[in-house]
């Protein structure tokens, strides 16, 4: 009894350890780099989680051809502090999820030509999730979720950019993006044995930024995201993935004048859950730009560690 109980244990921990994406901050908001998996799956209700995250990214910028500015590299260092709380509504399983990063980046680009440097330490804009499974996926108490077993799920969720981040309307790079984002979201997963198939479909809305140097006004049309998540979890509790996303849209305007800056982006990348113990995990995750053809061409890296309780 012991044994099956421990084990029980461990396989909970290595579920509940997917549920929070440690996310990337940077200078310009990263909504192409999400690849979050586990976000559908089914966990019991009334947890509570805490997050702590580092994230590393590298690389460059793309900038479209009629920008001012060139060979955009950015270096950022980014720690996060997030909680999670899982409910039920009608009987379905909710969770909600509030992130808020703290970034410290460095970088180097031309501007017209001309060489510069900068550096931006502060918070950038966070991120607020409210999700529900609406099918597969009862609100189901401790005791009894030792007895569920998880087969398809449907879930959806909103995830909000809150506009907290660092930002100063004189410059044209930010840790902040004085705009709020809204993203609602659909989910579908498939659990066959220890493997989990996963298709994610969303969109981003953006409110406009009218502060975008100084005294301009910044809009961007909505992006539509995919992710694909495949993942693999041991008997040991420890689980691995393969993740995949594509992003297009996002053409912006500036004053009532279209840019050529459709965005179509991919990323793919891994990821690795430890359970330590039965309340605490690790998660470490990497991933790097397939096809940027506007925005961030990052390889990132990241650790969570993650606390829950009932």
């Amino acid at each position: 009894m012991i044994m099956l109980k421990s084990h029980f244990k461990l396989r909970f921990v290595a579920v509940f350890a997917a549920v929070a994406l440690i996310y990337s901050a940077v200078c310009i908001p990263a909504y192409s780099q999400e690849l979050e998996p586990r976000n559908y799956s089914v966990i019991p209700k009334n947890l509570n989680g805490v997050l702590l995250g580092y994230t590393f990214s590298d690389g460059s910028i793309v900038t479209d051809a009629t920008s001012p500015f060139t060979d955009f590299d950015v270096t950022t260092h980014t720690i996060t502090l997030g909680g999670v709380r899982t409910f039920g509504i009608f009987g379905k399983l909710g969770r909600v999820q509030l992130m808020v990063p703290f970034a410290f980046m460095s970088g180097d680009l031309k501007v017209n030509g001309r060489d510069t440097t900068g550096t931006r330490t502060g918070f950038a804009d966070a991120r607020f999730r409210l999700g529900i499974n609406i099918f597969g996926s009862p609100a189901l108490a401790l005791k009894d979720f030792q007895k569920f077993k998880e087969e398809m799920v449907l879930g959806a969720s909103v995830v909000v950019s809150v506009p907290i981040g660092q930002y100063y309307e004189e410059r044209y790079v930010n840790l902040g993006s004085n705009r709020w984002g809204f993203k609602p979201e659909i989910g579908f997963s498939y659990n066959y044995n220890r493997f989990y198939i996963e298709l994610y479909s969303g969109v981003w809305f953006f409110t406009p930024n009218n502060e975008y140097a100084t005294t301009n006004t910044l809009k961007q049309e909505p992006i539509l995201s995919l992710q694909a998540h495949t993942i693999y979890t041991f008997k040991s509790g420890i689980w691995l993935g393969l993740d995949g996303n594509y992003f297009w849209g996002g053409q912006t305007e500036l004053n009532g004048i279209s840019k050529d800056d459709q965005i179509r982006n991919s990323r793919f990348g891994g990821v690795i859950g430890y359970p330590i113990t039965p309340n605490h995990s690790l998660k470490f995750q990497a991933h790097t730009g397939v096809e940027t053809n506007i925005g961030q061409g990052y390889t990132t890296l990241s650790l969570g560690y993650q606390y829950i309780w009932n």
